[in-house]
């Protein structure tokens, strides 16, 4: 009793420092150790496969790599222009008086070439720092099912008027610049202006280009696998905008230039149907252009990509945890209560300090390393922000840790070992893998992704779903129901529940092996 007592009083850091000792035992180490080299070596292998290259037609050439926009993130930015110099300070008016497009092997027979703009065909006027791809851009357009909007730097869209525009509805459009200020107007009859939007674009050289520009992106739609999942496919399409009334104020005088911004004219309806580019007439601009000027949303690979050995790196911290547990409780019958909640407590700490150091080296070395071995072998890699690598790997070292804590307060309330490993794999790793695989219908891959513990693995997500960008956003493209800081808590609110039961637990199993006083 007199040892138990001294143990009553030894301080919380004491005891972690005693667990940490016993739990760097030889096998848990190397344990340890192989789930860091899991995410590492998988990753490593993954990102150095051979794959397939892009190709064009018989011709193998290098998969092409996506610009990156002012804010660091990867862009689309392919379209045509027809351009000239604009000063820091002036404006371009034109009249848009009709969209028209094609769309290519549309369901659901797949079997023709059909007129008909995707509801994201753009068409309008832009003012553009350079015809560099990912340069800063400010523009306003009309749409194909979305009305007039202005858009910049790639991520902003902010709507104007819903209305579409044909020969009987044309559509006036005007951008003016003051200094790094674009303002967009709209107007029905070119006499009474609304205005739709301004930005603001620091940085804008003293002169930029300003002009008309065409861009449709592909046609997505999605084929259901006999499960129910859904694979993306996406198909050409082109648009051809006419303007007229065009006049432009502060401008030096120039000619017209026009030339496609990025990869255009490829296909074969292009090389053999209508090509891109410019058709004057009689003072009419006909802008035929492909491709789209936006945020990327999907294609390439991502930085979370490499992380393809986390979910097995979970197993092993899962299974080292559960045996942790499993030794304590072995040994708990001889502690007092206060004694053995406060030991549980100091092995939560170290499990999850564990799990966390784990996580951050592994996921340290294999995101960076990873997306340079693809980048090397001209593998597309979604560009993001350095915050935003951080933040992926800072996050995958607390989902272990979370899983961690969890597996080991499991662990103490299940008193056979492999059955709470069962259990914590099949609420953890299990949802996220049959979610992150196209084998159930996108509905019920994101439902299994909210609920459960395996909602924390949006940690992983570093793309944003974009309102004005068409893409899979399901769990198989990599899109996540949840923010990351969101599916981390819900894990961490499992995690703390389920402490909080193996605490009770291994109070009151304590107390009722402590003997009774006699009565007087």
């Amino acid at each position: 009793m007199h040892a138990a007592n001294e143990a009553t009083v030894q301080p919380l850091t004491a005891l972690v420092r005693r667990e940490w000792t016993k739990f760097r035992s030889r096998g848990r180490q190397i344990a340890m150790a192989a789930a860091m080299l899991t995410i590492i070596l998988l990753g490593v292998v993954f990102a150095a496969i051979p794959t397939s290259s892009c190709s064009e037609g018989p011709v193998e050439v290098a998969c092409s790599t996506d610009p990156v926009g002012p804010h660091g993130h990867s862009v689309s930015d392919t379209f045509y222009l027809v351009h000239r110099p604009l000063g820091e300070n002036g404006s371009i008016t034109a009249r848009l008086t009709s969209m028209t497009g094609i769309i290519t092997y549309p369901p659901p027979d797949h079997d023709e070439i059909v007129p008909g703009l995707v509801p994201w065909a753009k068409a309008g006027l832009i003012v553009k720092d350079g015809t560099a791809p990912g340069s800063s851009y400010a523009a306003l357009m009309a749409t194909g099912g979305h009305g007039v909007r202005m858009q910049y730097e790639y991520v902003h869209d902010v709507a104007g008027s819903p209305n579409g525009v044909s020969a009987d509805s044309p559509r006036w459009l005007r951008l003016t610049r003051s200094g790094e200020t674009i303002t967009g107007y709209e107007s029905t009859d070119g006499a009474r202006w609304t205005k739709v939007g301004a930005a603001y674009l620091p940085g804008l050289p003293a002169t930029v280009r300003v002009g008309l520009f065409a861009a449709s992106p592909g046609d997505l739609t999605l084929k259901r696998t006999p499960l129910g999942a859904s694979l993306p496919e996406s198909r050409f399409t082109q648009v051809t905008a006419d303007f007229d009334n065009i006049s432009l104020d502060g401008a030096p005088a120039a000619d017209w230039s026009a030339a496609p911004v990025g990869q255009m004219g490829r296909t074969d309806w292009e090389r053999y149907h209508r090509a891109p580019g410019l058709v004057r007439s009689s003072g009419t601009f006909s802008v035929t252009g492909t491709g789209d000027i936006g945020p990327v949303a999907e294609g390439g690979r991502t930085a979370h990509s490499t992380l393809i050995g986390l979910a097995i790196a979970m197993i092993i911290v899962i299974v080292i945890a559960v045996r942790f547990a499993a030794a304590g409780n072995r040994s708990r019958q001889a502690d007092d209560a206060g004694v053995s909640g406060r030991i549980l407590t100091a092995k939560a700490v170290v499990i999850g300090t564990a799990a966390f150091l784990t996580g951050l080296v592994g996921a340290g070395v294999v995101v960076p390393l990873g997306s340079a071995i693809l980048r090397a072998r001209d593998i597309s890699v979604l560009a993001v922000p350095t915050l935003t690598d951080l933040r992926l790997v800072v996050g995958v070292a607390a989902l272990l840790a979370v899983a961690g804590v969890f597996a080991l307060a499991l662990g103490t309330l299940v008193p056979r070992a492999w059955v709470a490993i069962t259990v914590a794999i099949s609420v953890t790793v299990l949802p996220y893998v049959v979610a992150a695989l196209p084998l159930l219908p996108d509905d019920v891959s994101r439902w299994l992704l909210r609920p459960t513990p395996a909602a924390a693995f949006a940690v992983q997500q570093t793309v944003r779903q974009y309102p004005q960008v068409i893409a899979h956003y399901a769990p198989s493209g990599g899109y996540f129901p949840l923010p990351g800081w969101a599916g981390l808590a819900v894990f961490c609110g499992y995690a703390t529940v389920v402490l909080g039961l193996a605490l009770y637990s291994v109070h009151r199993r304590s107390t009722a092996s402590q003997p009774q006083a006699p009565w007087r």
